[in-house]
């Protein structure tokens, strides 16, 4: 299983790996050699507890895109793998093809089913190209219209996973109206008479994450990122230079804590120390069960209720008082 994996440390995590590699050696010696390592191991223990939490207590923005962004961090198939029972993908659009990057299906959560959509990276280079590493075509967003509705049907909640850097900017999708097929989404979900609660599990980019986001409850993982454009998007217009993505994350106030003071997302689901990378089943069962609390209070809402709390919702963000 991915999980056990040796996890390669980011940039800033490299001074916690060189003491925990030279604890890992003092713990390999054996007999009279270790006599007299004990005292050291203990240092070195508080030593590395220390460490751990001043790095992982005091992250920045461009850290915490760099985590979220990790080769071993769970996507969505671990997520219904690990959360969900009787999954049932479903592919096509029913009009072009179907789209790897962006898929759904049907899946049982506890006792409750649901349809669920979100996007999917591959693990690996010959994977990514076929989900095209995340960045979905104009008919992946079809698809996930066409399973919205199925949903509203049949009187089935809605679960998103959001995790894209964004929708494929490429020719072949602006051939087939990227931006006209996001922009239905978004006018159609605000019409679904059933619950829908989206979570940010990895990147939130752009237009490609609205295109499955508007929901009544948005959650996000800790250190999970949800933004208009990419920090180093931001930092090749502002700067002229992408270098200064730490700077650009910064000010795009795009971390979960931000968006949280912001009232753009509900609810900041914990992540294990270091990442969801570094525990998923932790990490799984926590996004789940909020997941569930959530479409437990929506599901006693009538869908007229449910309508015109998500309009509000939405008009009401970006409203500002001047003095």
């Amino acid at each position: 299983m991915a999980e056990a994996r040796p996890i390669a440390p980011l940039e800033f995590e490299k001074p916690l790996a060189e003491l925990e590699k030279r604890i890992e050696e003092l713990r390999n010696l054996s007999g009279k050699q270790r006599l007299g390592a004990e005292e050291d191991l203990h240092s070195l223990q508080k030593k590395l507890e220390e460490a751990r939490r001043e790095v992982y207590g005091n992250l920045t923005p461009w850290q915490r895109v760099q985590i979220v962004r990790h080769p071993q961090r769970p996507y969505l198939l671990d997520y219904l793998r690990l959360g969900a029972t009787e999954v049932v993908e479903l592919g096509g659009d029913r009009a072009y093809g179907d789209d790897h990057a962006l898929i759904g299906g049907l899946a049982t959560l506890g006792k409750q089913r649901i349809v669920y959509l979100g996007h999917q990276k591959g693990r690996d280079t010959k994977e990514n190209l076929m989900r095209n590493f995340g960045c979905a075509h104009p008919e992946g967003y079809r698809k996930a219209l066409r399973l919205m509705r199925l949903a509203d049907r049949f009187h089935l909640p809605v679960v998103s996973f959001i995790d894209t850097p964004g929708a494929f900017p490429g020719v072949p999708s602006e051939e087939r109206h990227i931006a006209e097929a996001i922009a239905v989404n978004i006018r159609e979900m605000f019409n679904l008479r059933v619950p829908v609660v989206a979570v940010v599990i990895g990147e939130g980019g752009s237009g490609g994450a609205l295109g499955i986001g508007v929901a009544d409850r948005v959650l996000i993982l800790e250190n999970a990122y949800y933004s208009v454009i990419s920090p180093e998007g931001c930092a090749s217009i502002l700067w002229k230079d992408r270098a200064f993505a730490p700077q650009a994350a910064e000010a795009l106030r795009i971390s979960a804590k931000h968006l949280l003071e912001l009232g753009l997302v509900d609810e900041v689901i914990p992540e294990p120390e270091g990442g969801a990378h570094r525990d998923w089943e932790t990490t799984v069962k926590a996004c789940m069960e909020k997941v569930s609390k959530h479409l437990e209070e929506l599901s006693r809402l009538a869908p007229e209720k449910l309508l015109s709390s998500r309009q509000e919702r939405y008009r009401a963000i970006g409203s500002v008082q001047e003095n």
